[in-house]
């Protein structure tokens, strides 16, 4: 048999294709399933920016190459947004990048940075390209504990400690996916703090920006003074405009890193199709209303989930932030762990979830629910769950009789 390649080999095995296995067979068999599993936003993208992309592509130049670091109205628009939302000052020219959504630019920020045996401080659990963008560069993750951003910060110290090589670069993702949590700016100085003490670069994963409840808008880590000096942010108008398969994301902050990116970036694409570039000018240049819509819905999402979910016998903290709730396992499930839980779920519910453990070693406990349905199916979903619940004896029976196979 031919070996693996060399970088495949380094990859684990994808975690969600047993739940996503059970998906297909079962929707293949006219089982209607309520998917909380992707964080893949089902609204439509405002209308004024679709127009503008409509508009664009009618110019016969429209479909020329465009720039890999992005068009520099983009550019533009991007610097514009973080001085409105964030006060924080970008020379568009040197201090952003547009990207083909924030995954892509998190993944070749990984190649610019990264030099074979280079150790990164990551958070556990994070989402999967956090420590995989290194780790395919050649690095070595070193995973702190982050179920809280309490316990993130005090064990960096640690991971500094024990760590040979010194780590080069500390992973910052708040709102958190998949865990929803929320810091404030004294979170980010501290954190700044510890990275300069140390000698580490930061990356801020931010995608959530602009998903957040109860009129508490999350910092920037950039909004720090002298943050510059060692810190980029990845962000996305994925989430906040609905526009996650449009593939538009920015690294901003300090000038070296954005200059890196952008020199590996030249050697692989050309960026965005410039219409969409230019529908996103719009987004960010455009009227903010649709955001707030875009929220209020989630918000919505939020709160029923959290309410008609309690109701069935299962108690979901309400996220502060993001798309998502990070849900500890219903008691009589607990002993069974979150993949065995999810695979459960999704064949006796019809309700299907991310096992936390996907996510890292210490998601293990929790399953990631994507506010990705709309409010009635939410409530149809808790009806599921309270029948499952109900029947966790005959299940968890059977399925230890069945060698843990669904």
């Amino acid at each position: 048999m031919t070996p693996e390649f060399h970088r495949i080999r380094r990859l684990p095995p994808y975690v969600f294709e047993e739940v996503n296995r059970i998906k297909a067979r079962l929707r293949g068999e006219g089982v209607d399933i309520i998917d909380f599993g992707m964080g893949n936003p089902d609204m439509p993208t405002p209308k004024h920016i679709v127009d503008k992309l409509v508009e664009t592509a009618r110019d016969p130049k429209a479909g020329r190459y465009s720039a890999s670091k992005g068009i520099i109205g983009l550019r533009r628009a991007m610097a514009g947004y973080y001085e409105r939302r964030f006060g924080v000052q970008l020379d568009p020219d040197t201090e952003v990048v547009a990207t083909l959504g924030s995954k892509e630019g998190f993944a070749n920020l990984a190649q610019a940075l990264t030099a074979p045996g280079d150790v990164i401080i990551c958070p556990n659990p994070a989402y999967p390209i956090h420590a995989y963008g290194f780790i395919m560069a050649g690095g070595v993750i070193r995973h702190v504990p982050a179920l809280s951003p309490e316990e993130y910060l005090a064990g960096i110290s640690r991971a500094v400690k024990h760590s040979a090589p010194p780590p080069s670069v500390l992973i910052l993702s708040y709102p958190s996916n998949p865990t929803a949590q929320w810091v404030d700016l004294d979170f980010y100085k501290e954190a700044v703090a510890l990275a300069r003490r140390h000698d580490m670069l930061v990356l801020s994963d931010i995608a959530y920006s602009e998903i957040y409840f109860d009129d508490n808008p999350p910092p920037s880590v950039l909004q720090v003074p002298g943050a510059k000096d060692i810190a980029v942010e990845v962000n996305s108008l994925s989430k906040t405009y609905a526009m996650a398969g449009w593939r538009v994301g920015m690294v901003v902050g300090n000038a070296r890193i954005c200059a890196a990116l952008a020199r590996v970036k030249s050697y692989l694409d050309y960026g965005a199709y410039t219409p969409i570039q230019v529908a996103a000018a719009a987004a960010l240049n455009g009227p903010q209303d649709c955001v707030d819509e875009i929220r209020a819905i989630y918000q919505g999402r939020r709160d029923t989930l959290v309410k008609s979910m309690k109701r069935a016998g299962w108690d979901i903290p309400a996220p502060p932030a993001s798309m998502f709730a990070w849900a500890p396992l219903p008691e009589a499930y607990r002993s069974a762990g979150s993949m065995l839980f999810s695979k459960l779920l999704i064949e006796e519910a019809g309700v299907a979830v991310a096992p936390g453990v996907a996510f890292g070693e210490y998601g293990e406990g929790f399953v990631r629910i994507g506010l990705v349905e709309n409010e009635n199916r939410i409530r149809q979903a808790a009806r599921n769950v309270r029948r499952f619940l109900a029947n966790a004896e005959d299940i968890l029976g059977r399925a230890q009789n069945s060698g843990s196979n669904p």
